[in-house]
């Protein structure tokens, strides 16, 4: 199998296993999303909704394929979807943790860029 539509299943399995997880304590009037792009590699999964009058928005996971590689651009969960990725296969080179600047990524196992 192709490197890329490898990454994407791997990307899309771990996104929809813990947003299955997340939905068994539900907010009421909050609804949480998965959304997937595989002609552009981004994918997403984020709260919409209201809860006590006010807006609620937020990314989970963002999480995007560049250059070969999987850039988690944005990661609120408790393990780490890196921990995940690697744990099905992907070499830590092929992860950018691109939520932290670049200058601490050099401190990091994973790849800088």
């Amino acid at each position: 199998m192709d490197k890329l539509i490898y990454y994407q299943n791997i990307i899309k399995k771990i996104l929809t296993e813990y947003q299955k997880i997340s939905v068994q304590v539900p907010v009421p009037d909050v609804d949480e999303e998965l959304m997937f792009d595989d002609e552009r590699s981004q994918y997403l999964w984020f709260n919409i909704g209201w809860k006590q009058g006010k807006r609620v928005k937020g990314i989970s996971v963002y999480i995007r394929i560049k250059n070969e590689k999987i850039y988690i651009e944005e990661d609120w969960t408790e393990e780490g979807i890196a921990t995940e990725l690697m744990r099905l296969g992907v070499p830590a080179s092929d992860i950018v943790l691109a939520f932290q600047p670049p200058e601490v990524r050099k401190y990091t196992d994973f790849a800088i860029v």
